[in-house]
């Protein structure tokens, strides 16, 4: 597939992408969370462009990424509680599931009566979902499985040759995908976390978590929001979790020289190894979000060159959007986390 690159999108390359995707195509194109590859939402052809380009499971749904939160009543059926969210937390990195009206085709919604709609708060996806007139579905802009893009760089390398457009619009703002949470009574139910906190959800409606939500779901289980069930974020070597102390994790990396190190910026001993990464200053969980699926797609890249055999991460802390992180990070490492202490 031959793929339109737009390096400086104006309004003239904007609108040449929104035209693609009104015409069935596929678009990667960035948002505040992650780079994302779009296609209409109420096209069901265009939507399994999405599951074949990035060998997506069909059973893992898609988002649906909207101009403004008045548009949710035309795809879903809405209620207070979702308006209640959107005046709080829309445009932004919030998506909400609702029950599907019949324009959204079940190849986006992966079967369920259910859609998740989201609308982003970054400037170059408001404008192409305006120029396309048509809702968004997109997925993160990556090969399933894999870490999602969150700079040019890592969204071509995925997606060049797979879409026929790529609007390469610097790095992302956050690092890790939206916040997914579905409305349950007069609340909701934290499905994915994100940069939405469950406290800042808190201070609006009660908050539950998913009993599934740092756990491995069934392969019976039919997965309500993306991320839920399969193996996701992974670079294509094994990798690991560790818990304990600066010592113990010190002691255990010592006479391991061809594996990668996810640290902090304090961890001197491991920084000064070849293949070291730092997710920023310990107790900055925001830092961690942002740099998180950068640093796994270079290991990645350096993997396939053989001089990475594993990876291990230092455990990060768990407190607001650090409870994003360790969801993303324990998902990266299969559930594999290896306790020192």
């Amino acid at each position: 597939m031959q793929t339109l690159l737009i390096t400086e999108p104006d309004s003239e390359g904007i609108s040449r992408a929104g035209e693609i995707l009104r015409a069935g195509g596929l678009v990667v194109f960035p948002t505040e969370t992650v780079y994302g590859l779009g296609a209409s939402a109420i096209d069901e052809g265009a939507a399994a462009k999405i599951f074949a380009a990035k060998g997506r499971p069909a059973d893992n749904p898609l988002i649906v990424h909207l101009a403004e939160p008045a548009d949710a009543e035309r795809y879903a059926v809405v209620c207070p509680l979702f308006f209640k969210l959107a005046e709080r937390f829309m445009p932004g990195p919030l998506t909400v599931i609702l029950p599907r009206r019949e324009v959204i085709p079940v190849t986006v919604t992966a079967g369920l009566d259910t859609v998740a709609l989201r609308v982003p708060s970054h400037p170059v996806a408001h404008a192409l979902i305006v120029a396309a007139g048509v809702p968004v579905a997109a997925p993160s802009a990556n090969i399933s499985g894999r870490p999602s893009p969150t700079t040019p760089r890592h969204a071509i390398e995925n997606m060049y040759g797979r879409a026929d457009c790529i609007i390469a619009a610097g790095d992302c703002d956050y690092g890790v995908e939206s916040t997914v949470v579905k409305i349950e009574g007069e609340g909701v139910v934290l499905l994915r976390p994100g940069a939405v906190t469950p406290e800042m959800l808190a201070e609006v409606c009660p908050v539950k978590l998913s009993e599934t939500l740092n756990r491995p779901v069934g392969e019976s289980v039919a997965p309500e929001s993306p991320g839920m069930k399969y193996r996701h974020y992974a670079p294509d070597v094994p990798m690991y979790i560790l818990d304990g102390s600066d010592e113990t994790v010190y002691e255990f990396l010592r006479d391991k020289d061809d594996c990668a190190v996810i640290c902090f910026d304090g961890d001197r001993e491991l920084l000064a190894r070849e293949h070291a990464f730092s997710l920023g200053d310990r107790a900055d969980s925001a830092s961690h979000a942002h740099r998180l699926f950068a640093i796994l797609n270079d290991i990645n890249a350096q993997a396939h060159d053989g001089k990475i055999k594993a990876v291990y991460a230092r455990m990060t802390p768990a407190g607001g959007v650090g409870l994003a992180v360790f969801n993303r990070l324990i998902k990266a490492a299969g559930y594999n986390v290896i306790k020192l202490d």
